[in-house]
């Protein structure tokens, strides 16, 4: 569960309009933090990100499946979901849902 360093720049530019965005590796991947939340992850250069009650259809009403942690075990599931390509190509979207998952993430503590 490599994340090569091209998308992690790649991520971390995409999201550079959110302060205090911070990354912090984490079993094999990266994990990424505003102002201190946990909001998304990168494993396997797929960035997912952290969805609640209130942006799950988000995701899954595009159809992006949940982040898989175990390959032997393929219905354990997570609350992150793979962000949708257009999303992340776009930088002021990409922010908006990054935006929408701290927050959900926040309520969440």
């Amino acid at each position: 569960m490599a994340v090569s360093s091209d998308f992690r720049d790649y991520v971390l530019e995409q999201l550079s309009a959110l302060p205090g965005l911070t990354q912090r590796r984490m079993f094999g991947g990266i994990g990424l933090y505003c102002d201190g939340v946990i909001f998304a992850i990168i494993f396997d250069d797929v960035l997912y990100f952290k969805a609640g009650a209130a942006n799950r259809t988000d995701f899954t009403s595009r159809g992006m499946g949940a982040f898989r942690p175990y390959k032997n075990k393929p219905k354990i599931s997570t609350t992150y979901y793979e962000l949708p390509a257009d999303i992340l190509e776009d930088p002021e979207q990409c922010a908006v849902w990054a935006r929408r998952c701290v927050a959900s993430a926040a309520g969440a503590r």
